[in-house]
C-alpha cells in the first residue's frame, strides 16, 4: 500500500480557527474528510505533517517511498494520475506552490526536518482541473460538487438500502443512497440536480424537508419539521433542526433547535442554542469582510453570502444573533442580547455587552462532560491540544490583564 503524507501548507493559517485543533486534511468537504478522500483515491495509508502540538494525535510515518501531498488539495482522477506518475524526487507545483512531491525515506527526512531541503525536479501544473480548500468558505461554496464526487466514490457498485415508502421523493431516486440502520419516514426529499447520502444509523424525523445535495454522516439526526437546503454536510453524530442552508458541520455538533444557519462552517463539539440565528447576507448586498488570522484584521472574502465560522467546542446561548461573516474561535461561550462582535477569540466568555476569559480548567471540564454524552472520552492528547490552543491564542484576548476570568 502506498504511503501518503499530507502536509499543512500555507493555507493552514487562513483556515483558522478550524485548523487550531486539526490538520488541514481533517476538514470535511462533501461526505468525506480530505484525508479520507486521499485514502480512497490513492489506495493509501495516510499520515500527517502538521503542527508540533497536534502531532501526538496526528502522527507522521515515513516509508521507503513517500507521496507527500498538500493537505488542502482535493483529489480527482487527473491530479491523482499526475501524482502517481511522479518519479522519485520529482514534484508537482502550481504557480510556485507545492502540490505534491515523491521522495525516498532519506530525502523525506531531510524535507520534513527542514534540514538541507533537497532540490526537486519540478513539473508545473497549468490549466489542469484541481481545487484546494484555501479559506473556510471553500468548504461550502464547493460542497455541491464535493458531495456528488464523494457520492460516486462511496456508493458506486453498491446497492442502497430501501427507502421507506412514506417518504416523498422529487427527482431521480437513484441519486439517494441509504446505508444500513437509517430511520426516515414521512419526509420530502428533492434531489433535482442533487445527491443525498444517509450514513449508517442516521435518523431523519418525520416532516423534515430536504432540498438539494445533502451528506449525513454516521449517527447524525435531523429533527422533525426541519428545513434543510443544499449543499449541506452534517458530519458524524450531529443533531440538526430548524433551517439550515449550504453549511458544513464537521461532526459531534448540535444545531438542534429553531433558528437559521446559512453559508456557515461549524467545527466539532459545538452547540448552537435555541433560536440562534446567523446573518449570511448584508443589507447592502456588499461583499462580506471576515477576520483573517494571517493579517490580524478583517479582509474582503469575495463572497456575498457568508455566515458563521466557528471553532471546536464553542457554544451559544438562546437567541444569540450573529452578524454576517462572524468568526468564533475555539471553546468560546457566547450569550446575551444584541449582536456580538464579528470576531470572538478562543476561550472568550460573553457577548455584545463585552467579553472576558473562559477559565481553561472550566472549559476542559465542560468539554469532558459534553464528549461523555456521546460516549467519547476527552483523552490526555485532546486535553493537551486544547491547552496548547489556549496558550497560542492568548494574545487575541487582550483584556486578560485587566478583566476577571469566569
Amino acid at each position: 500500500m502506498r504511503n501518503v503524507i499530507l502536509f499543512d501548507g500555507e493555507c493552514r493559517d487562513h483556515l483558522l480557527p478550524l485548523t487550531f485543533t486539526r490538520p488541514v486534511c481533517e476538514l470535511r468537504a462533501g461526505i468525506l474528510t480530505i484525508r479520507e478522500k486521499w485514502e480512497r483515491w490513492m489506495t493509501a495509508e495516510v499520515s500527517y505533517m502538521t503542527q508540533d502540538y497536534l502531532s501526538a494525535k496526528y502522527p507522521l510515518r515515513i516509508a521507503e517511498d513517500n507521496y507527500i501531498i498538500n493537505g488542502a488539495l482535493l483529489p480527482n482522477s487527473t491530479i491523482c494520475q499526475l501524482i502517481l506518475e511522479l518519479d522519485v524526487n520529482e514534484a508537482l507545483l502550481h504557480e510556485g506552490e507545492l502540490l505534491a512531491v515523491r521522495l525516498d525515506a532519506e530525502r523525506a527526512e531531510r524535507l520534513l526536518g527542514d534540514e538541507d531541503i533537497p532540490k526537486f525536479d519540478t513539473l508545473q501544473v497549468g490549466d489542469l482541473p484541481f481545487k484546494m480548500v484555501r479559506r473556510p468558505w471553500d468548504l461550502f461554496t464547493d460542497n455541491n460538487a464535493q458531495i456528488e464526487n464523494d457520492f460516486k466514490l462511496v456508493c458506486e457498485g453498491r446497492t442502497s438500502a430501501p427507502l421507506d415508502e412514506s417518504n416523498r421523493v422529487i427527482g431521480d431516486a437513484s441519486r439517494i443512497f441509504v446505508e444500513a440502520g437509517v430511520k426516515m419516514s414521512c419526509c420530502i426529499l428533492n434531489v433535482t440536480d442533487a445527491y443525498m447520502y444517509f450514513g449508517k444509523d442516521v435518523e431523519v424525523m418525520e416532516g423534515a424537508m430536504i432540498r438539494g445535495s445533502l451528506a449525513m454522516c454516521e449517527g447524525s439526526s435531523i429533527k422533525m419539521g426541519s428545513k434543510i437546503y443544499g449543499a449541506t454536510t452534517v458530519g458524524p453524530y450531529c443533531r440538526v433542526g430548524g433551517e439550515v442552508t449550504n453549511s458544513v458541520l464537521m461532526g459531534y455538533s448540535n444545531k438542534g433547535h429553531e433558528g437559521y444557519l446559512g453559508n456557515s462552517v461549524l467545527g466539532e463539539w459545538c452547540n448552537i442554542g435555541a433560536d440562534t440565528n446567523t446573518s449570511n447576507l448584508k443589507n447592502t448586498y456588499d461583499e462580506v469582510r471576515m477576520w483573517d488570522y494571517t493579517k490580524q484584521s478583517f479582509t474582503p472574502s469575495g463572497q456575498t453570502f457568508l455566515g458563521l465560522v466557528m471553532g471546536d467546542h464553542s457554544k451559544t446561548g438562546i437567541n444569540v444573533m450573529f452578524n454576517t461573516g462572524t468568526v468564533v474561535g475555539v471553546s468560546a461561550n457566547i450569550f446575551g442580547e444584541g449582536y456580538p462582535r464579528n470576531y470572538i477569540p478562543s476561550f472568550a466568555w460573553g457577548g455584545a455587552s463585552g467579553l472576558i476569559s473562559y477559565n481553561l480548567n472550566k472549559a476542559l471540564l465542560v468539554a469532558e462532560r459534553v464528549m461523555a454524552r456521546r460516549n467519547v472520552v476527552l483523552s490526555d492528547v485532546d486535553r493537551e491540544i486544547l491547552v496548547a490552543v489556549h496558550k497560542i491564542t492568548a494574545p487575541y484576548r487582550g483584556w486578560e490583564k485587566k478583566e476577571p476570568v469566569v
